[in-house]
């Protein structure tokens, strides 16, 4: 037989021979689908080596097995690939049959929103996302956090900051503590400030050399730390730079000792309050409004009627934190200030008083409906500090604002969806909120996702956090 004769055959033994060393596509799809199938995925996820997970877990499907725990894993790895709409549609696959939701399973979904944004190319995006994980107040944020001080802004460094600052974990970290050598000030205070908060006694020895830091501020700052951490003669350092300190570090010395809520700092505040600089006056009401003593209503007031709408706004929303219900009528007058913040303020203050929505239904509603966004945004902030018993038209009002045509407004609403409410409205929240999910904007999507998690995890509601901020 001649060798063409014979090469069928030759072939047909080569074919099977190689078959034994090289498994072809349904051979693989055979494997993946052998009962520790899904195991294999599952210990893929645990080793963070996603992709593979996912091909897995796709063979398995292909093998028809596809099982109620292979579908919930498949939800949660494309969650972590940063597919959260991918997750999303698988999950609404899935719960559709029952009708039901799978809450852990939606906020595992959730919480992929705001991780995706993290390594977008865009600032505001990547802020979006840290935003939105410093509004879920969960020590899962922490690893997240820590790999944000490396991000190549300064001011998002600054924002990731401030949320391990929140965390107990987070004032822990041996990464946060080692950001006090960031270049960009604003980082080296949020690191002093939740040093300061933490409690923590051996962070004395970190924070006193920041005392000689180049930055006003950072002096202040690690100042009041230290008089938090009981060294009460630092409290002299912090006075210092609020009366000598250039303008923008006399302003964070003012909020220092706002914060510290020393009755001695009461005259100072007090002076600093008819400081010829709007900026010091500014810092002089927040501060005023956080030491919490109700001495400090009368220079408020006053404040109220200052030519700069920044300062008159400040002093708004201080009188609220105060409770000083005498002032209301004062607030009410700024109902008809020309500045749009201003009567945002107001009403937000008011409605942080506990004052009820209809005495500020009608300028809200204004603002809402006017034509430059951030003014339709400010509304929004406001309604975040509506109280229990009027939750319901607050929720009707951020309903709309959650369809406006521009995304700023939208951010905005959906904040404050995830502080305003009690249990009650908590399925109201998430399917409003889950529908939030399929924004056109990635920040929209991203700040949803931040406040379905506060009401899957029951930190939702009045008095939970600050939505008039940012």
């Amino acid at each position: 037989m001649t060798f063409l004769h014979s090469f069928p055959a030759c072939l047909l033994l080569l074919t099977v021979a190689w078959g034994l060393f090289v498994p072809s596509g349904s051979a693989l799809a055979a494997e993946s689908a052998r009962p520790d199938g899904l195991k294999d995925a599952q210990a893929a996820f645990n080793k963070q080596q996603y992709d593979q997970a996912l091909q897995l877990l796709e063979s398995l499907g292909k093998g028809g097995k596809v099982t109620a725990d292979v579908r919930r894993l498949k939800i949660k790895t494309l969650a972590k690939l940063g597919k959260p709409l991918d997750a999303l549609t698988e999950y609404e696959t899935f719960t559709q049959p029952s009708g039901k939701d799978d809450l852990p399973l939606l906020r595992e979904v959730a919480f992929g929103f705001t991780t995706s944004l993290l390594k977008d190319m865009r600032d505001q995006m990547r802020g979006a996302g840290y935003t939105a994980l410093r509004e879920i107040e969960s020590d899962e944020a922490v690893s997240y956090f820590e790999d944000g001080l490396s991000d190549g802004s300064g001011v998002v460094r600054a924002l990731v900051a401030e949320g391990l600052a929140r965390l107990k974990t987070g004032q822990k970290s041996d990464r946060f503590r080692k950001a006090l050598s960031d270049q960009a000030a604003l980082v080296r205070v949020g690191v002093l400030k939740g040093l300061g908060r933490s409690g923590d006694r051996s962070a004395i020895a970190v924070i006193e050399p920041a005392l000689k830091d180049e930055q006003g501020m950072v002096q202040a700052v690690a100042a009041g730390a230290l008089v938090m951490l009981g060294r009460k003669e630092a409290f002299a350092h912090v006075v210092k730079v609020a009366e000598a300190g250039s303008p923008e570090d006399r302003s964070a010395a003012l909020r220092v000792l706002g914060e510290l809520r020393d009755r001695r700092a009461l005259p100072i505040l007090q002076e600093a309050a008819q400081d010829r600089q709007p900026s010091i006056r500014g810092a002089a009401a927040a501060a005023l409004g956080e030491l919490g003593i109700p001495e400090a209503a009368a220079s408020l007031t006053a404040l109220l009627s200052d030519p700069l709408p920044a300062v008159r706004s400040s002093a708004a929303l201080a009188l609220s934190l105060l409770g000083v219900h005498d002032a209301a009528p004062a607030l009410k007058k700024l109902f008809v200030d020309q500045n749009h913040a201003v009567r945002a303020s107001a009403a937000a203050a008011l409605l942080g008083m506990g004052r009820p929505f209809g005495e500020v239904a009608t300028v809200l509603r204004e603002l809402s409906q006017e034509g430059e966004p951030g003014i339709r945004a400010s509304a929004g902030r406001a309604l975040g500090k509506t109280g229990e018993k009027d939750a319901t038209e607050a929720v009707a009002a951020l309903r709309v604002l959650l369809n406006d045509a521009l995304p700023r407004p939208r951010i905005a609403a959906a904040r404050s969806l995830g502080h305003v409410g009690t249990a009650r409205y908590k399925q109201e929240m998430i399917e409003i909120l889950k529908r939030a999910l399929r924004d056109q904007d990635d920040a929209v999507r991203a700040t949803a996702a931040g406040a379905l998690i506060r009401w899957l995890d029951g930190k939702a509601g009045i008095g939970k956090g600050d939505p008039i901020e940012g």
